[in-house]
Protein backbone atom coordinates (compact mmCIF):
# COMPACT_ATOMS: atom_id res chain seq x y z
CA UNK A 1 0.00 0.00 0.00
CA UNK A 2 1.44 3.37 -0.99
CA UNK A 3 1.28 6.67 0.85
CA UNK A 4 -2.08 8.39 0.83
CA UNK A 5 -2.74 12.08 0.71
CA UNK A 6 -4.05 13.27 4.09
CA UNK A 7 -7.29 14.53 2.52
CA UNK A 8 -8.01 11.00 1.24
CA UNK A 9 -7.53 9.61 4.74
CA UNK A 10 -9.95 12.03 6.38
CA UNK A 11 -12.65 11.47 3.77
CA UNK A 12 -15.09 8.88 5.04
CA UNK A 13 -13.76 8.90 8.60
CA UNK A 14 -15.33 10.18 11.77
CA UNK A 15 -13.80 11.91 14.72
CA UNK A 16 -12.76 9.60 17.53
CA UNK A 17 -14.75 9.54 20.74
CA UNK A 18 -13.65 9.73 24.34
CA UNK A 19 -13.57 5.98 25.08
CA UNK A 20 -11.28 5.09 22.19
CA UNK A 21 -9.04 8.07 22.89
CA UNK A 22 -8.74 7.24 26.60
CA UNK A 23 -7.89 3.62 25.76
CA UNK A 24 -5.20 4.81 23.33
CA UNK A 25 -3.84 7.17 26.01
CA UNK A 26 -3.66 4.27 28.50
CA UNK A 27 -1.69 2.17 25.99
CA UNK A 28 0.60 5.15 25.40
CA UNK A 29 1.09 5.62 29.15
CA UNK A 30 2.28 2.00 29.43
CA UNK A 31 4.56 2.53 26.41
CA UNK A 32 6.03 5.67 28.00
CA UNK A 33 6.71 3.89 31.30
CA UNK A 34 8.39 0.99 29.46
CA UNK A 35 10.43 3.44 27.40
CA UNK A 36 11.50 5.35 30.52
CA UNK A 37 12.49 2.13 32.29
CA UNK A 38 14.46 1.06 29.22
CA UNK A 39 16.25 4.42 29.09
CA UNK A 40 17.03 4.22 32.80
CA UNK A 41 18.42 0.70 32.50
CA UNK A 42 20.48 1.72 29.47
CA UNK A 43 21.93 4.70 31.38
CA UNK A 44 22.69 2.45 34.36
CA UNK A 45 24.40 -0.06 32.08
CA UNK A 46 26.56 2.67 30.56
CA UNK A 47 27.48 3.96 34.02
CA UNK A 48 28.36 0.42 35.12
CA UNK A 49 30.55 -0.24 32.07
CA UNK A 50 32.24 3.15 32.43
CA UNK A 51 33.06 2.75 36.11
CA UNK A 52 32.10 -0.66 37.60
CA UNK A 53 33.87 -0.04 40.90
CA UNK A 54 31.93 3.12 41.66
CA UNK A 55 28.58 1.91 40.34
CA UNK A 56 25.48 2.39 42.45
CA UNK A 57 21.81 2.75 41.60
CA UNK A 58 20.84 6.42 41.73
CA UNK A 59 18.38 7.44 44.41
CA UNK A 60 15.95 9.84 42.76
CA UNK A 61 13.13 11.71 44.42
CA UNK A 62 9.54 11.11 43.39
CA UNK A 63 9.43 14.62 41.90
CA UNK A 64 12.52 13.95 39.77
CA UNK A 65 11.09 10.66 38.52
CA UNK A 66 7.74 12.28 37.72
CA UNK A 67 9.42 15.10 35.78
CA UNK A 68 11.59 12.64 33.88
CA UNK A 69 8.54 10.55 33.01
CA UNK A 70 6.71 13.66 31.78
CA UNK A 71 9.72 14.64 29.66
CA UNK A 72 9.86 11.17 28.09
CA UNK A 73 6.10 11.35 27.43
CA UNK A 74 6.37 14.78 25.79
CA UNK A 75 9.20 13.65 23.49
CA UNK A 76 7.41 10.39 22.65
CA UNK A 77 4.15 12.14 21.76
CA UNK A 78 5.88 14.91 19.80
CA UNK A 79 7.93 12.56 17.65
CA UNK A 80 5.06 10.18 16.93
CA UNK A 81 2.52 12.90 16.07
CA UNK A 82 4.96 14.92 13.95
CA UNK A 83 6.26 11.97 11.96
CA UNK A 84 3.24 9.69 11.57
CA UNK A 85 0.24 11.38 13.15
CA UNK A 86 -0.20 8.43 15.49
CA UNK A 87 1.35 6.93 18.59
CA UNK A 88 1.54 3.23 19.39
CA UNK A 89 -1.80 3.40 21.22
CA UNK A 90 -3.39 5.26 18.30
CA UNK A 91 -2.06 2.65 15.87
CA UNK A 92 -3.49 -0.13 17.99
CA UNK A 93 -6.93 1.51 18.12
CA UNK A 94 -6.98 2.88 14.56
CA UNK A 95 -6.69 6.59 15.37
CA UNK A 96 -4.74 9.42 13.80
CA UNK A 97 -4.07 13.01 14.91
CA UNK A 98 -4.24 15.50 12.05
CA UNK A 99 -4.38 19.24 11.62
CA UNK A 100 -7.75 20.85 11.01
CA UNK A 101 -6.66 21.04 7.35
CA UNK A 102 -6.25 17.23 7.25
CA UNK A 103 -2.43 17.12 7.20
CA UNK A 104 0.16 16.09 9.75
CA UNK A 105 0.62 18.57 12.61
CA UNK A 106 4.32 19.26 12.13
CA UNK A 107 6.93 19.55 14.86
CA UNK A 108 5.85 22.79 16.53
CA UNK A 109 2.17 21.97 16.86
CA UNK A 110 2.95 18.36 17.83
CA UNK A 111 5.28 19.61 20.56
CA UNK A 112 2.73 22.10 21.86
CA UNK A 113 -0.02 19.47 21.82
CA UNK A 114 2.26 17.02 23.64
CA UNK A 115 3.09 19.57 26.34
CA UNK A 116 -0.58 20.36 26.88
CA UNK A 117 -1.39 16.63 27.06
CA UNK A 118 1.37 16.00 29.61
CA UNK A 119 0.61 19.04 31.78
CA UNK A 120 -3.18 18.80 31.59
CA UNK A 121 -4.19 15.24 30.62
CA UNK A 122 -7.77 15.72 31.83
CA UNK A 123 -8.31 18.05 28.86
CA UNK A 124 -8.87 14.88 26.86
CA UNK A 125 -12.19 14.36 28.64
CA UNK A 126 -13.61 17.52 27.05
CA UNK A 127 -14.22 15.50 23.87
CA UNK A 128 -16.98 13.64 25.76
CA UNK A 129 -19.10 16.80 25.90
CA UNK A 130 -17.85 18.59 22.80
CA UNK A 131 -20.23 18.54 19.84
CA UNK A 132 -17.40 17.85 17.41
CA UNK A 133 -15.47 15.53 19.79
CA UNK A 134 -12.59 17.98 20.33
CA UNK A 135 -10.42 17.79 23.43
CA UNK A 136 -8.98 20.96 24.95
CA UNK A 137 -5.66 20.00 23.33
CA UNK A 138 -7.38 19.80 19.93
CA UNK A 139 -8.92 23.23 20.42
CA UNK A 140 -5.60 24.76 21.48
CA UNK A 141 -3.61 23.55 18.46
CA UNK A 142 -6.46 23.13 15.94
CA UNK A 143 -6.10 19.37 15.56
CA UNK A 144 -8.57 16.53 15.05
CA UNK A 145 -8.40 12.88 16.05
CA UNK A 146 -10.05 10.58 13.53
CA UNK A 147 -10.66 6.89 13.12
CA UNK A 148 -8.15 5.82 10.49
CA UNK A 149 -6.86 2.34 9.73
CA UNK A 150 -4.53 3.47 6.90
CA UNK A 151 -0.84 2.89 7.51
CA UNK A 152 0.56 6.01 5.82
CA UNK A 153 -0.23 9.70 5.44
CA UNK A 154 1.93 12.26 3.66
CA UNK A 155 2.05 16.00 4.06
CA UNK A 156 -0.45 17.69 1.81
CA UNK A 157 0.40 20.77 -0.18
Amino acid sequence: MGALDATEVVAGTTRAGVVTRVLAACVDAVAVVLLAVGLDLTAAGIRFVWSPGDFGWPQSSVLTMALALQAVAAVYLTVEWAMAGRTYGARLLGLRVLSAGSGLLGWTRSGLRALICVVFPLGLLWCAVSRNRSSLQDIAVRSVVVYDAHAFVTRSG
